[in-house]
């Protein structure tokens, strides 16, 4: 990879994973990091204020800023990818939003990934993409009153998840009453395999893009373990003025801090 002014934050969803939870930031922090974003970080959509405290603490004594932070997404090891479409979790989207943006406000965290459902048996696409706009409205609401954003992602390997490429997402953004604070998550990975122009989105969607994530195809390992233009598609991204943070949303080939022998160590840090 060539040299980026670009800032990076390490997914610990998908990084140090052979460590606890409350381990990973400080984990992230020794390798050189100073950003991190993760998924949603536990089993319900409403913990347990212990866990909370628990979480806030590893990332505050660690000293690293968590940039990123999903909303629940349901049971994501059995398939599911978002409730922002679900027909009956409607309370529950709205619970986990208020206990998200709280989170996310405690930790100075300002992108909040909204995934945004599977189709689901028997209910009507044009009900859940109805009920997606309306869900978004309110997390986007809540968002903004800590200065957030929401982001909106295509996904692959999930079949019934309906955003697929760019343009997907996009027009969910349109269906929006506003969209002041609603962007494209622009996951190279996900775009590239599900056939997507890469550089094309990055050209023409610039000032759409919220914030992006990386990993390499085939396999979805670190970059320079596949075949994709990760260090072209970034210096497009860098051109058209995107200074967000690349999140790297890998899963490690090796151990995750040999995996990271592609990102010198004095680029792991922002810039000061």
């Amino acid at each position: 990879m060539s040299e980026h002014s670009l800032r990076y934050a390490a997914n610990l969803s998908m990084l140090f994973t052979e460590l606890s939870l409350f381990e990973r930031p400080d984990a992230a922090r020794a390798a050189g990091f100073d950003a991190v974003e993760f998924w949603w970080p536990f089993d319900v959509a409403v913990p347990p204020d212990a866990e909370v405290e628990k979480f806030v603490r590893a990332l505050n004594d660690s000293g690293v800023r968590l940039t990123g932070l999903n909303f629940f997404a349901g049971d994501m090891p059995g398939g599911d990818r978002g409730l922002v479409s679900w027909v009956g979790r409607e309370r529950e989207f709205a619970d986990n939003v208020t206990a998200t943006v709280e989170i996310a406000g405690r930790l100075g965290c300002r992108g909040l990934n909204a995934l945004y459902g599977n189709r689901l048996d028997g209910a009507d696409p044009a009900a859940q993409d109805e009920l997606a706009a309306s869900q978004l409205d309110l997390a986007a609401r809540q968002a903004r009153t800590i200065g957030a954003r929401v982001l909106i992602e295509p996904v692959s390997g999930a079949p019934r998840y309906p955003l697929r490429t760019a343009a997907d997402a996009l027009a969910v953004l349109d269906r929006l009453p506003e969209r002041h604070n609603v962007d494209l998550l622009a996951d190279l990975y996900h775009l590239s395999v599900n056939g997507d122009d890469v550089p094309a989105v990055l050209t023409e969607h610039a000032g759409e893009i919220g914030h992006v994530q990386i990993a390499d195809a085939p396999g979805r390992h670190e970059p320079g373990t596949g075949s994709l233009d990760l260090d072209g598609w970034l210096a497009t991204l860098q051109a058209g003025g995107y200074g967000g943070y690349v999140g790297l949303e890998y899963k490690p080939s090796t151990d995750s801090a040999a995996s990271l022998g592609w990102l010198p160590r004095e680029r792991r840090a922002a810039p000061r």
